[in-house]
């Protein structure tokens, strides 16, 4: 998939070491994600073509008015209008109730015009909520944030063709793939143990062959441990943490983090980095990705590809049942 830009990357990567290593590859996500939106748009006009009115949709639950999830919400609508899948925003006020909460989402898991559901955290209320239980509420099938424990469970098994991956281990993947390296048998070191990006980040590099290790905040040899890694993946959420001279010549280095630190010379006085430090790393890794402009893009061009893989899961259902 995306074979052309995997080439230019490693021709760049070529050109670069032809170069005595000046400086890392970078991994755009902006670009990658861009080839991902477009293919999805094929996608889904092709579904429109065979299936006279039928429309990818998807529902975007949120509680509260927090405005950090509206620009989040925002992005995810505009990219869903692009590519044509019918996406809704439904916002509960802040006063609403976990059981009220619980009844919308049955509501939208019973409606089989809708093919995916995402609620968006953290939830906003004035009233105790169970997030666990929130998420575990969303129907696996329309899960396409691949965060409930059903879909968790069955990607920790190894069963990656009968779950929803989550959007950021899985846009990681994808930015990994197009520097062209063979993940299996690779050593890969994944820092942060989240649910959303560092523990099935460590899953999906695992059932991909590659021999993984999990660093997190208790972890003593942090330096060491990064040192050895071919493939790095940053989910820790600390600003710069990683240094460059850790990095290991030539290794891959995928960036989650989004942090802002000072700058006075921004109008805003701050400025978004990563977890890594990037300056230093960029003269030691083979491939980087940018922040912003890494991993971010690829988030929600993978929830788009989960909501029209998951369309055409129902698709394919309804057909069989003819």
């Amino acid at each position: 998939m995306l074979s052309l830009a995997s080439r230019s990357l490693r021709l760049g990567a070529a050109a670069s070491q032809a170069s005595r290593r000046a400086m890392a590859t970078v991994i755009s996500g902006n670009k990658t994600s861009k080839l991902v939106r477009e293919r999805l748009k094929k996608d889904v006009e092709k579904m429109k073509s065979q299936f006279s009115g039928f429309r990818p949709s998807l529902v975007v639950l949120q509680v509260g008015d927090r405005d950090d999830s509206n620009l989040y919400i925002s992005t995810k609508l505009k990219a869903a209008a692009e590519i044509g899948i019918d996406a809704k925003h439904v916002r509960l006020p802040n006063s609403v109730t976990q059981e009220e909460v619980l009844q919308r989402i049955m509501s939208v898991n019973e409606n089989p015009s809708v093919h995916g559901l995402i609620v968006q955290l953290p939830l906003d209320s004035v009233n105790r909520i169970d997030t666990e239980l929130i998420t575990n509420a969303v129907s696996p099938e329309k899960d396409v944030d691949g965060l409930s424990c059903i879909n968790a469970g069955k990607l920790s098994r190894g069963d990656l063709n009968d779950c929803i991956i989550p959007c950021t281990p899985n846009g990681c993947m994808e930015l990994i793939r197009q520097t062209g390296l063979l993940v299996a048998g690779k050593h890969a070191v994944v820092i942060g143990r989240s649910k959303i990006v560092g523990a099935p980040m460590h899953d999906l590099l695992l059932w991909n062959h590659a021999t993984v290790t999990t660093c997190h905040s208790k972890t003593p040899d942090l330096p060491e441990q990064v040192g050895r890694a071919d493939i790095l993946v940053v989910g820790a959420g600390r600003a710069e943490m990683v240094r460059g001279e850790w990095v290991k010549e030539g290794a891959v280095v995928i960036d989650c983090g989004i942090n802002h630190v000072p700058d006075e010379t921004k109008a805003s006085g701050k400025r978004v980095v990563g977890d890594v430090h990037y300056a230093s790393a960029n003269q030691r890794a083979g491939f980087i990705t940018p922040v912003p402009g890494g991993v971010g893009p690829m988030t929600v061009a993978m929830l788009m590809e989960n909501t029209v893989q998951s369309a055409q899961r129902f698709l394919l259902r309804s057909q069989s049942r003819r």
